[in-house]
């Protein structure tokens, strides 16, 4: 990279992350691309957050710090973080406060994005405990056509194991004049907008990739998305919404039809996993039927019962497993 790269701005969104903020700060400072500007949009913390991001701010004029005194959402901070991006960036990245980017994250996505003028957002895998996020893709391509990429997702979401190559925010490069020609960014606040967002924009763009880990995504309790995804399955509630919005327009009769089946067999399994874990939680049976409703497919218990039956017979196949797993329910209903 020369003195002449391309400006990026890098922001982070972010609410009581005392714990983890310095890393991603110090990770950020640390990147071996030179020509970056690095905003930190401050969403009200009562912690120590605002204090530790005006230290670092002191440190490196670089750095800035933004904050607000109204609380907002997730990804309304995010939109709101990228309205303030310097007119003069050619791309912007955002980096959760509670992840951090490796040392050349920045280069590595600049120099995708740089030699293919057409790419509007470049990916990258994300390490996440033992598992590495973003694999599928070939891996000798590093530009995608982005209609390409979008029907591959989709085609996905009806096999066993679906492609994730669009990642997260922190795993991702976003061309800055995409942005800022799209308010807000993120088109929604549930808490799959940032594949929603690929799905959007890529229709007239291309789709880069580097194939090598960038970011790690730190697992820990206070995960907000996490812990939304778990009470309400929300995973598959966002392949739901894209296969309803998106499957229609990528997708031929055929294709959509075979997704929607697999997906679907999937997403009952699921449903009826849950549904041997003898307990009754109303709020989450009657969102997933709201959800169901909402993106115009039926809910049918019938096919959660069927789905249930599917579980215990892949379960028997191993009756040890079965056993325990069984058993652990017992202890979670009965021994609290």
């Amino acid at each position: 990279m020369s003195a002449h790269d391309p400006l990026v701005a890098v922001v982070t969104p972010v609410y009581n992350c005392e714990k983890y903020f310095s890393d991603c700060i110090e990770s950020v400072l640390a990147q071996t691309y030179d020509n970056w500007e690095y905003t930190i949009v401050n969403n009200c913390s009562t912690d120590k957050t605002l204090e530790i991001a005006e230290r670092y701010s002191k440190m490196d004029r670089r750095v800035r710090v933004r904050s607000y005194h109204e609380f907002v959402g997730l990804y309304e901070n995010h939109n709101r973080a990228l309205r303030i991006i310097s007119p003069d960036s050619k791309y912007c990245k955002v980096v959760a406060a509670d992840d951090w980017i490796h040392s050349d994250c920045l280069t590595q996505m600049v120099r995708v994005a740089e030699a293919h003028p057409t790419v509007a957002i470049v990916g990258s895998y994300q390490q996440y405990g033992d598992k590495v996020i973003g694999e599928g893709l070939p891996p000798n391509l590093e530009c995608f056509s982005g209609r390409a990429a979008i029907r591959l997702s989709l085609l996905s979401l009806g096999q066993p194991h679906t492609l994730d190559a669009f990642g997260v925010p922190t795993s991702s490069l976003y061309r800055s004049e995409v942005v800022r020609n799209n308010d807000p960014f993120f088109p929604h606040s549930a808490p799959y907008a940032d594949t929603t967002l690929c799905y959007k924009y890529l229709h007239d763009y291309d789709f880069g990739f580097v194939h090598r880990v960038l970011s790690t995504m730190r697992a820990h309790d206070e995960q907000t998305t996490s812990k939304v995804n778990l009470k309400y399955g929300m995973s598959f509630i966002g392949s739901m919404d894209h296969i309803s919005t998106y499957g229609p327009v990528y997708l031929d009769k055929v294709e959509l039809e075979t997704t929607e089946a697999g997906f679907f067999r999937k997403y009952y399994k699921c449903l009826g996993a849950r549904l041997l874990q003898l307990h009754y939680d109303k709020e989450y049976w009657a969102y997933q039927a709201s959800k169901m409703k909402e993106f115009g497919y039926p809910f049918l218990f019938s096919k959660v019962i069927r789905g249930a039956v599917e579980e215990i017979a892949e379960e028997l196949q191993d009756p040890g497993i079965a056993f325990h797993k069984f058993f652990a329910v017992l202890q979670r209903k009965f021994c609290k």
